[in-house]
């Protein structure tokens, strides 16, 4: 099968075992129902890309690190359970799972397995639904570590912010039209952002890093400082509202 299918199916099958794990595991509590979700859902997705693309190279949040001379070429950046914290909480749904493939830096394929069952990939994008007009453009931020500049954001900017965990589910509300932006600072790794980012710039959104500049993957620290993902008709709006925010003390 093709990278775009493999991504599919290999975040749809961890998303179904974490759901399995969470319905029949009822003596797994709060951390330790997370830890259980992020060790198993690793385990099968190693395995299963070690069997389809045994000559890959996988970078996973629960994996070890990978050498730099192995990034160069094709790697496979997976994050088993992103939302690790909402996914303990047995009454929240902003948690998913992310599988992401990138060659030479660049993302080529993706896909963000929702808990929902709803799976956003490269394979068959939907496009951005029309605009919605929202009077205040809705943007989607971090639960758990929300950082000041979007606070800053809304000093500059009249828009409303809606908090929510997982990056990929987010993403996903750009992607559907629920939310019209995702802003993050502060910093992620990159299996935070990969698979969402590949979804959102294959349906149509903007993405980038908060001052415009493309998104690079593969990096020697798999860190990524920030991003911005948005309708495309609000990428210039908001790129200039987050650069006078960054100036704000």
């Amino acid at each position: 099968m093709d990278d775009h299918t493999l991504a599919r199916r290999l975040a749809d099958a961890a998303r179904d075992l974490l759901l399995r794990l969470r319905t029949d595991r009822t003596d797994l509590h709060g951390a330790d129902l997370g830890r259980e979700g992020d060790r198993l859902a690793h385990g099968q997705l190693a395995a299963a890309l070690a069997h389809h693309r045994p000559d890959d190279t996988v970078l996973s949040e629960e994996g070890g690190p990978v050498p730099t001379d192995r990034r160069t070429g094709r790697l496979w950046i997976v994050d088993p359970l992103d939302g690790t914290r909402e996914y303990c909480d047995r009454s929240r749904g902003d948690w998913a799972v992310h599988v992401a493939l990138a060659d030479g830096g660049t993302l080529v394929a993706g896909a963000v397995a929702l808990s929902s069952g709803h799976t956003h990939a490269t394979d068959a994008p939907t496009p951005l639904p029309p605009p919605a007009h929202r009077a205040r453009p809705r943007v989607v931020v971090s639960r758990s570590h929300r950082p000041a500049l979007v606070d800053a954001l809304a000093d500059v900017l009249d828009v409303d912010l809606v908090p929510l965990g997982s990056a990929g589910v987010k993403t996903a509300a750009v992607c559907t039209g629920d939310a019209d932006a995702y802003v993050h600072a502060g910093g992620q790794y990159e299996w935070d952002s990969a698979a969402p980012v590949a979804v959102a710039a294959a349906a149509g959104a903007h993405t980038s890093r908060i001052d415009g500049s493309p998104l690079v993957y593969a990096t020697p620290d798999s860190g990524i400082p920030d991003l911005l993902v948005c309708r495309p008709e609000l990428a210039s709006t908001l790129l200039t509202a987050l650069a006078t925010a960054r100036t704000r003390p």
